[in-house]
């Protein structure tokens, strides 16, 4: 029993060592293999900022959809029509 312990924790050592030998060279290899890239990525366009009054008519609608216990496609269309309404239940 006293051999079998040794023999998998011998094992098990050898297998962490490995997969730790593993890692460095892959990480070394993908940092000095990579290519420069010459060009930029697109942009993306952010979204306009919210104004104090819209960001107060989602929380109210938010509020109306908390308090109507709505989820998932529910919420989103309540919410949807709420802001229409300037933060009126429709």
């Amino acid at each position: 029993m006293r051999i079998a312990s040794v023999l998998t924790s011998i094992a098990l050592a050898g297998f962490i060592a490995t997969g730790a030998a593993a890692a460095a060279t892959t990480a070394a290899t993908t940092t000095t293999t990579a290519p420069a890239t010459t060009t930029t990525a697109p942009t993306k366009k952010s979204a306009p900022a919210m104004t104090p009054q819209k960001t107060a008519i989602s929380k109210q609608c938010s509020a109306l959809a908390d308090a109507q216990k709505l989820h998932g496609k529910a919420r989103e269309k309540f919410r949807a029509d709420c802001k229409k309404n300037g933060g009126k239940a429709g």
